[in-house]
């Protein structure tokens, strides 16, 4: 499998998705004939050699008539949630869904899987070293749901490759970018502050990554990496406070946003989140989403690079593209 992708079919899952969408693009554009799976039909990709098939990761059968004939399968979908009250769609799509996945991997005789795990599945402390692939998975309590339930997933891929399935992990920070149909919270935070529409920010910040670099790196690696291996997809640690006057300085507006202390904002989270809850809407602050804001700022993405000649662009171009991408769509009418 190492050094060619094959001429079998590619199945993206999770493909109406942020790096679902970039994936079968940058695939189809490539030659490659791909399957891109969704839950419902809301792709629009005018990509010659795309075939839209629907499926649900919580039913195996559709599963396996998504993997029948399928060389590689890149896994994206997910449910990403930083709302506690998600916990159980976290265990359904993330665990019980890669699993029942897996199992239709080994059925079909899928040559390759790439999985797309998180940065959040890996345990961030201690803080005085980086985070590399070699960090143990933060399954224990005290992790919020979503990064326990991306672990508890992951865990299940590399029993999967110990008992002879040929499979890699990813493991991306915060995505930044365009082509996110669906406004995932990265996105949604960059369009709130370029609208606007945040009246304050928080102290600390995240790794941020370019969409489009981590699905090259996806598709190199499935191409190239060892069986078994794991890659970090960093990219660029900014403050909220330094995006903010990036921003400014690319709109030429000078809008004053104060900055809330984190322990503030740690006592505000809970309303917040019961104010989702009544909603029906994700916020942008809860507990679980200010837990990444103070993490461990030194990610380490050397074996990337190595191994895979892995560079993310500079965290400027991703903004402006994504601002940009944010106007052509229309977001801020």
């Amino acid at each position: 499998m190492v050094g060619s992708l094959g001429d079998a079919p590619i199945l993206v899952t999770g493909a109406s998705g942020h790096v679902g969408t970039n994936l079968v693009q940058m695939l189809a554009r490539k030659g490659h004939a791909v399957r891109a799976l969704v839950h419902r039909n809301t792709l629009r990709l005018s990509e010659p050699g795309v075939e839209i098939v629907q499926g649900d990761l919580l039913d195996l059968g559709s599963l396996i008539h998504a993997t029948s004939g399928v060389g590689t399968v890149f896994h994206t979908a997910a449910h990403i949630s930083v709302s506690p009250w998600e916990w159980r769609q976290d265990e359904e799509i993330n665990v019980l869904g890669t699993r029942h996945l897996l199992d239709a991997c080994r059925r079909n005789g899928v040559g390759r899987l790439v999985h797309f795990s998180s940065i959040e599945a890996l345990v961030d402390e201690p803080f005085d070293t980086p985070v590399d692939e070699s960090r143990p998975l933060a399954e224990r309590r005290g992790y919020p749901p979503y990064a326990r339930s991306k672990a508890a997933g992951q865990r299940w891929v590399e029993q999967a490759y110990a008992e002879g399935l040929d499979a890699i992990v990813l493991h991306p920070t915060a995505m930044l970018g365009p082509g996110d149909s669906r406004l995932g919270l990265p996105n949604r935070g960059l369009l709130a502050l370029y609208c606007g529409r945040l009246p304050a920010l928080v102290e600390g910040g995240f790794d941020w990554v370019d969409v489009r670099d981590v699905a090259a790196a996806a598709i190199r690696a499935a191409a190239e990496a060892p069986a078994g291996r794991r890659y970090i997809l960093s990219g660029h640690w900014v403050s909220l406070r330094d995006i903010a006057v990036l921003m400014d300085e690319m709109t030429g507006r000078r809008i004053t946003r104060p900055v809330c202390p984190m322990w503030l904002a740690r006592v505000g989270a809970p309303f917040a989140t019961v104010f989702g809850q009544l909603t029906r809407r994700q916020p942008l602050f809860t507990v679980d989403s200010l837990r990444p804001l103070r993490s461990n700022p030194r990610i380490s993405r050397d074996r990337a690079g190595r191994e895979l000649g892995y560079a993310p662009r500079p965290f400027r171009e991703t903004v402006a593209d994504t601002l940009a991408w944010f106007q052509e769509c229309g977001y801020c009418r």
